[in-house]
């Protein structure tokens, strides 16, 4: 079979060589690099604030973050701690094997993950603050480990109120047999505003070990009787009626 890559075809159909030291960029065919794009996405949020603290969900337009479109996420809050994907990338699917849009984000998480990440999630909406995440999947049958990075970032819906998330999801290694599913490895927050303070994730809903104001506290349990007088006197002798008792 001839070489080709060493002719090209002018305009009029006549095949001339290369330039001699031209030089041909592939930087759109670059591997996976998270960093990049992580950066990329941050930046991109970053000029969409506009002098805002956050951005608006409308704002986002898919065609400024298209190298890292197939990473890309936007989630929506549908409950404490509970996001839905609306949009997602190529990559999501192919981690998943599936169709993604309206999933679950923790639906990518190990179980005994989902309880701090949803914490994550909520302190991204509460706060409203930043989150980056390194996730794990172990080594099994036809699954090569895996090693990814997610971020977050949070984004105003309509109504003004901070439910929308701009998120990325980067695994890197072979993907193997779909579904794959994380463990949270470790997690960081960071403020939107250069300077500022974060909220630390803390569990969503209430433990029962806590008073609810407005709500009186549970009433404390009579002690335990512990001699056979005292288990005794915890009894009340019954005397069951008769028809005579009735008729009285």
């Amino acid at each position: 079979m001839p070489d080709r890559d060493d002719t090209t075809n002018t305009p009029a159909g006549n095949v001339r060589p290369l330039d001699a030291g031209r030089v041909l960029h592939l930087q759109d065919y670059e591997t996976c690099n998270p960093e990049r794009i992580q950066r990329e996405m941050r930046q991109y949020w970053d000029s969409l604030r506009m002098g805002r603290a956050v951005p608006a969900r409308t704002d986002v337009d898919p065609r400024g973050i298209a190298r890292a479109l197939d990473y890309a996420f936007i989630l929506e809050r549908i409950a404490p701690g509970a996001g839905r994907l609306r949009l997602a990338g190529r990559h999501l699917i192919d981690l998943m094997g599936m169709e993604v849009r309206g999933m679950p984000i923790c639906a990518f998480l190990n179980t005994s993950s989902r309880g701090r990440f949803s914490d994550v999630l909520e302190s991204v909406f509460k706060a409203p603050q930043i989150a980056h995440l390194t996730l794990a999947a172990k080594s099994e049958y036809a699954r090569p480990e895996l090693r990814a990075q997610m971020m977050l970032l949070p984004l105003r819906s309509d109504l003004g109120d901070v439910t929308r998330a701009l998120g990325c999801l980067i695994a890197t290694g072979d993907t193997g047999v779909a579904p794959r599913r994380f463990d949270l490895v470790e997690d960081e927050v960071l403020p939107v505003i250069d300077g500022g303070a974060t909220l630390a994730p803390s569990p969503s809903v209430m433990g029962f070990a806590e008073e609810r104001k407005g709500f009186a506290p549970a009433p404390t349990p009579a002690p335990a009787a512990s001699t056979p007088e005292e288990r005794r006197a915890m009894f009340r002798v019954i005397t069951p009626r008769t028809p005579d008792d009735d008729r009285g």
